[in-house]
């Protein structure tokens, strides 16, 4: 389905901004923010409900590379840390 919008410029703008820090294409951002829309409705209230929504659309398991989460996250927060200042 195609559909047409008019958005002003400002919001244009915003959403143009919001969708490059993400390296997306506005299409493609502007599909993301309307599908989240039903859970910022009815957000989750329960760490359980978090994780069965993580779940539902695809992030728990979306990174099968990463075998130990733990070892993940140390090799992370090391290159966090001893990165080169610009």
């Amino acid at each position: 389905m195609n559909i047409s919008l008019e958005l002003s410029s400002e919001l244009e703008h915003e959403l143009s901004t919001e969708a490059s820090q993400l390296k997306l294409p506005l299409t493609e951002y502007i599909l993301r923010v309307l599908s989240f829309r039903p859970f910022l409705q009815n957000p989750p209230k329960t760490g359980l409900e978090l994780v069965a929504y993580w779940e539902s659309v695809g992030v728990v398991g979306s990174r099968p590379d990463i075998t130990d989460s733990q070892e993940h996250a140390r090799k992370l927060r090391d290159q966090a840390e001893h990165r080169q200042q610009a």
